[in-house]
């Protein structure tokens, strides 16, 4: 599918409304368990956040800590780097002085290593689009700190790939294990796994499923519910 082009210079190609309604709709028609999801779960947007550099040291920093803790560490990070988060400037601190911003140790010492591999040519976070998923996951991960499910939250969120899934994240394993009726939720290795299904879209079933689970917990969804309009059953 198309990619079209989102509104600032920093921001990834993002799917179109239209993109995922045709995808849903295709991820429903191939797999039943999904058309449980989507037949009672709003549209939604991709969830998308400004990419290279400065995208991949947020998601670091904003791992592991509530929504306000996040907000808050981030705008002294800004702050403190005189609002240039770029390779340069994070480059030019060490990591005491990275931490008197807020940040955790492994997390300042992550923000360098991302920057130095910026700064070796080891990774190009300009050209990263060049790369196919796999490839893009390799560089990422090979960078000290990073992890596959924040290469892979990386590529959908910041980069806006279709076919980005991280099966590692425990809230999508949870409602896959809704979707699929199971009395236990997959593994990371299953999740990959039951998603091959999914290609090219694991990246909208990851949205579908995610904003199922968001509904549920919420109380504005009932998996009963679910289950009748999508029929009743598998």
């Amino acid at each position: 599918m198309a990619r079209t082009s989102c509104r600032l210079a920093l921001m990834p190609a993002c799917p179109t409304p239209s993109q995922i309604a045709e995808a849903r709709c295709a991820l429903a028609a191939a797999d039943p368990a999904l058309a449980r999801a989507h037949a009672t779960t709003p549209a939604f947007e991709w969830r998308l956040r400004p990419g290279g550099y400065e995208g991949l040291f947020r998601m670091i920093v904003e791992q592991q800590v509530s929504v306000a803790a996040a907000a808050a560490i981030w705008a002294r990070v800004v702050d403190g780097l005189n609002g240039a988060v770029t390779p340069q400037a994070v480059l030019a601190r060490d990591v005491e002085t990275l931490r008197s911003f807020g940040l955790s140790g492994q997390k300042a010492t992550c923000g360098r290593e991302i920057a130095l591999a910026q700064a070796e040519g080891r990774i190009d976070f300009d050209h990263l689009e060049r790369l196919d998923d796999a490839q893009a996951v390799a560089a990422l991960t090979a960078i000290r700190g990073v992890g596959r499910w924040t290469a892979e939250t990386f590529l959908m969120f910041c980069e806006g790939r279709l076919d980005a899934f991280p099966g590692g994240d425990v809230a999508l394993q949870e409602v896959m294990r809704w979707a699929d009726r199971a009395e236990v939720r997959p593994n990371e290795k299953q999740a990959y796994a039951r998603a091959e299904l999914w290609r090219p879209h694991r990246g909208v079933a990851a949205h579908l499923l995610w904003g199922w689970y968001g509904g549920v917990k919420r109380g504005e969804i009932s998996l009963e519910q679910a289950e009748q309009n999508a029929g009743g059953g598998d």
